[in-house]
C-alpha cells in the first residue's frame, strides 16, 4: 500500500500526532450544580456529556465549556469531537484535583512575566483561571453581541477564540491568551486521555492515531516491523474499542 504524505493525512489525525507528544503522562495515564437546561447548550451536548452534572462549574460555566470544546474538536467525517467524547466531563474532574487546584505547582509570590521555558507563573490556579476567564468571556460577548458565548453562532464562538489564541482579546483579571492555553491544553488532554478519566469515551482518538493503549503483550507484534497494530486500542481499566 503506497504511504500517505502528511499532505494527505486528515488535519485531525496530524494535529492528534502532533499533540500525542506534548500531553504530560500524568494525564494519559491516571474527580450540586443544576443539569443544563438552555436549548443552545443542549444542542452542544450530545454523548457522554449530556447527562453528566457538572461537580465544579456551575451552569453558566459548563455551558461556556461544552460549546468552546466543541469548536476546538468538533464532530466532523474524521470521527466524533470532544463534547461527544466527555472531555467536558475530564475538565471538569480536572477541577477536583491536586492539577486543578494548582498543588503541582510552585504558587507563591513573586509572579512575573518569563519566558515559557522558566514554567508556569501566573497566580491563578487551573480553576481560578476558568472561573474568572469564562465569566469574563461572557462579559465580552453580551457587550459585544447581546449573548452569552454559548449562545453565539460557531462562526462568532471561532472569531472569538482566535481572538484568544492571538492576545488580542484579554482581561484585567486574567490574560486572554493564557485562559485560551488553559482551555486547548486541556481539551487535547481530555480527548487523548485514557477514558478512565472522564474523556475519549469511545477510544475514538487513539483508533484515530493507531495506538493501542494498554495492552500487556505485543509479543506476536515483534516479527512484524513498520506493520500497523491489527487489534483495536484497550483502556487501563480493560476498556475496549468497538
Amino acid at each position: 500500500m503506497e504511504k500517505k504524505t502528511e499532505a494527505q493525512v486528515p488535519s485531525r489525525r496530524r494535529f492528534l500526532q502532533r499533540t500525542l507528544s506534548l500531553i504530560p503522562l500524568a494525564a494519559a495515564g491516571g474527580s450540586s450544580v443544576v443539569a443544563l437546561a438552555a436549548p443552545a447548550a443542549e444542542a452542544k451536548s450530545e454523548g457522554v456529556s449530556a447527562h453528566y452534572v457538572p461537580n465544579y462549574f456551575n451552569n453558566d460555566e459548563w455551558r461556556f465549556i461544552l460549546a468552546a470544546c466543541d469548536r476546538l474538536i468538533p464532530t466532523d467525517s474524521n470521527g466524533p469531537g470532544a463534547v461527544s467524547e466527555g472531555v467536558p466531563v475530564y475538565i471538569d474532574k480536572q477541577m477536583e484535583l491536586p492539577y486543578g487546584h494548582g498543588h503541582l505547582w510552585y504558587m507563591h509570590p513573586p509572579f512575573a512575566n518569563a519566558v515559557p521555558e522558566l514554567g508556569y507563573q501566573s497566580s491563578l490556579v487551573p480553576r481560578e483561571t476558568y472561573r474568572q476567564g469564562i465569566k469574563a468571556i461572557n462579559q465580552h460577548c453580551q457587550q459585544q453581541f447581546q449573548k452569552a458565548f454559548a449562545d453565539l453562532d460557531n462562526l462568532q464562538q471561532e472569531a472569538v477564540l482566535h481572538d484568544l489564541d492571538g492576545g488580542k482579546l484579554t482581561f484585567e483579571n486574567v490574560p486572554g491568551k493564557l485562559f485560551f492555553e488553559q482551555l486547548l491544553e486541556n481539551t487535547k488532554e481530555g480527548y487523548l486521555a485514557d477514558p478512565m478519566h472522564g474523556g475519549n469515551q469511545t477510544l475514538a482518538s487513539w483508533k484515530m492515531i493507531g495506538f493501542p493503549g494498554a495492552r500487556a503483550d505485543y509479543q506476536d507484534q515483534m516479527d512484524r516491523p513498520n506493520q500497523p497494530y491489527p487489534l483495536g486500542p484497550v483502556s487501563i481499566s480493560g476498556k475496549r474499542s468497538v
